[in-house]
């Protein structure tokens, strides 16, 4: 596998990198980002292997305002995606959510900032619970006619929602949705129970973004070393580091012993085989890093390797899924009948 080894995306024609360069670290808002020297070398490492899928959103600071640089006289060959809902302007309950006036106004803001005059992918970015799922649809289908945007996606946003949207968007021939991001990895597959499946139903491909569970895949959170680091606070807040994860993080580690490789590569290569994944997120603070992820592409786990991650980080799928699958119902469904499908 390599980054010009594309895969289409969801239901749509549009072909992406099975890996997406996700630029969230683009600045240094945030305290632990990179400089716009080293996100031009990111952008650079990334597309001079052949990697076309770009992935931003409105909130990353001033990411889309370094992409927008960098881009210029390779905007054609790249898919570029971002995302909108969140509020940009404190003090103005119109500059948040997912309606009709954020969505107009978030777009032209990104346009400008991007340099561009469209965005091949639009996501909402978080579900807005407010907003008339219609009011959504029609305004998303409105930029696509519009050409502004060219396909429409989802994340963040509960598996019956997206599902009861796709439905009405077919219905009515309104724009479908092509792409489902989710935080997916081995620390977190509890979008397995639904999201996953809904996606593969509805023909959404899915981008998991934190493939590497915020670093805690990466195996650089087992020492004392870490402890005190402002990244593994951060992480420890959001609930990504605790003996569990710190125990799939050793099995990951055993693995890439045993492959010869980084952690992070076992980490990423097992979600890029996972069934509906088409191109998880990577992110990277310098060009070192990137490369090291961008090497999963040429790891192959075995079955046994890939049996053992699935069981340290295995999940309750919870009611009704664990009730469908156990014996019972098969045996009611079918009794001592042997179906099978095709």
């Amino acid at each position: 596998m390599s980054l010009d080894k594309y895969r289409l995306l969801g239901r749509s024609g549009l072909r992406v990198s099975p890996l997406a360069l996700g630029t969230a670290t683009f600045g240094n808002e945030w305290g632990w980002g990179s400089s716009a020297e080293d996100a031009r070398s990111l952008f650079s490492a990334y597309v001079d292997r052949g990697g076309n899928f770009i992935d931003t959103a409105a909130s990353y600071g001033g990411s889309e305002e370094l992409l927008g640089s960098l881009i210029s006289g390779r905007r054609d060959a790249l898919v570029l995606a971002t995302k909108y809902s969140t509020l940009r302007t404190p003090s103005d309950p119109n500059s948040g959510g997912s309606h009709r006036k954020n969505l107009f106004a978030s777009v032209e803001n990104s346009l400008r900032r991007l340099r561009t005059d469209f965005v091949d992918l639009l996501y909402v970015h978080v579900w807005d619970a407010r907003t008339p799922f219609e009011e959504v649809l029609r305004g998303l289908d409105d930029l696509v006619r519009a050409g502004k945007v060219l396909h429409v996606g989802m994340s963040n946003a509960p598996a019956w929602e997206i599902s009861r949207m796709q439905a009405v968007a077919d219905l009515r021939g309104w724009s479908p949705l092509v792409s489902l991001q989710i935080e997916y990895s081995l620390i977190n597959r509890d979008a397995e129970r639904d999201l996953i499946p809904a996606a593969r139903a509805l023909g959404l491909g899915v981008t998991p973004f934190s493939p590497l569970g915020g670093g805690v895949l990466s195996g650089k959170y087992s020492g004392a070393a870490e402890a005190g680091t402002s990244r593994r606070e951060f992480n420890a807040a959001l609930g990504m580091v605790n003996p569990r994860t710190l125990g799939i993080a050793d099995v990951v580690r055993e693995v890439a012993a045993e492959v010869g490789c980084a952690p992070a590569q076992v980490a990423l290569a097992w979600n890029l085989g996972r069934p509906g994944v088409t191109s998880p997120v990577v992110g990277a603070r310098t060009p070192e890093q990137l490369v090291g992820n961008l090497g999963a592409l040429d790891v192959s786990l075995t079955a046994e390797q890939v049996a053992r991650l699935d069981e340290v980080s295995a999940i309750d799928l919870g009611y009704p899924h664990s009730l469908l699958s156990g014996d019972h119902i098969r045996t009611v469904l079918s009794g001592e009948l042997t179906i099978e499908s095709r």
